[in-house]
């Protein structure tokens, strides 16, 4: 019986020793993404989306979620990634089961309504987050992220300041933790943008290689 135990536990370790010979050498990297073969804990955190429901770690589980930070008034690269996102949104779906979520960096002009108005112009699926600046800044941190007000943001709702911000897409895996990074194309005197066809080749890879 013992014998039978050894042969058993024995075939399971070169199963797996195989599979993982087979993701390692057979399985294609992603070519543009910075791709953790250790995907990185996402510490406790805490915010708001535009429907007024709490979402924290818990929300990020069962599906891929891909992270953006970004603010209504942006310009530019928010509404540019928003709209390459929405275009390729159905192709990512046939992938996998994901969810695009804009993380907003800008809580004093930002309110829940005009983040419901705002997220549902590019897609009505897509969801944008809120929270305070206690509760963003080392949400930036733990994605790698980051942002700045450049002005001095004021208590009126309507005054007139830029955020820098990050215009690169977090990659966040079923079990919630990061999978890969992707950071935008940039050419001097372009906006920042991320190349959807690159994205939507380098998650068709990370799904394989996560499964």
């Amino acid at each position: 019986m013992n014998k039978l135990l050894y042969v058993i536990v024995a075939l399971v370790a070169l199963a797996a020793g195989l599979l993982g010979f087979y993701k390692s050498f057979y399985l294609a990297k992603p070519d543009h993404a910075l791709y953790y073969q250790q995907a990185r804990v996402i510490t406790p955190f805490q915010l708001t989306d535009h429907q007024g429901n709490t979402f924290a770690n818990q929300q990020l589980l069962g599906k891929w979620s891909w992270v953006f930070f970004g603010y209504t008034s942006c310009p530019d690269v928010c509404p540019i990634t928003l709209q390459e996102l929405n275009f390729i949104y159905d192709e990512l779906t046939v992938i996998a089961d994901n969810q695009v979520l804009l993380v907003s960096v800008d809580p004093q002009r930002d309110s829940q309504e005009k983040l419901a108005k705002y997220i549902a112009y590019f897609n009505r699926e897509f969801k944008a987050l809120r929270g305070d600046h206690g509760a963003l800044y080392p949400f930036a941190r733990n994605m790698g992220l980051m942002y700045a007000i450049t002005d001095n943001e004021s208590d009126n709702s309507d005054a007139e300041y830029l955020v820098d911000h990050s215009a690169s897409i977090v990659l966040i895996n079923p079990t919630g933790k990061i999978a890969a990074i992707f950071k935008p194309d940039q050419e001097i005197g372009q906006v920042p943008s991320i190349d959807g066809t690159k994205l939507i080749s380098d998650f068709e890879k990370i799904v394989r290689l996560h499964n």
